[in-house]
């Protein structure tokens, strides 16, 4: 018989959904959490519709990571693997997630969101 263990980041992550943070002193970068519980289903098995993403001052998405389309999953240059729902945009660069948990998930965030940051010469 096979368990499934409790993925014990999940309150945290539902419990951010709705929320927005300024993550700058200069408040010109901004976090939006957008998380639900829904049926699993082959496009969300894990049960959950989320978006989590990074905005400049112009409202921008820098940053995102979320199943809510499909993206292509490519194996080499041309040949097509199926599709992936877990996904991250960078910028304009989607590339499929592999969602672990919602630990793991929020841990990837935040090292995206500091990552996209630094590189803007941004102090947090």
């Amino acid at each position: 018989m096979k368990t499934h263990e409790r993925d014990h980041g999940l309150d945290t992550l539902l419990e951010l959904d709705g929320q927005v943070f300024v993550v700058d002193p200069a408040g010109k970068h901004w976090v939006k959490f957008r998380v639900t519980k829904v049926p699993a289903s082959p496009e969300k098995p894990h049960g959950l519709d989320y978006s989590l993403t990074l905005h400049d001052e112009n409202g921008e998405r820098l940053v995102g990571f979320d199943n809510a389309h499909a993206v292509p999953v490519r194996k080499g240059r041309a040949q097509k693997k199926g599709k992936s729902y877990d996904h991250r945009h960078h910028l304009r660069h989607i590339k499929p997630y592999a969602y672990k948990s919602a630990v793991k998930l929020l841990q990837d965030f935040w090292a995206e969101v500091e990552a996209v940051l630094k590189k803007r010469g941004v102090k947090t």
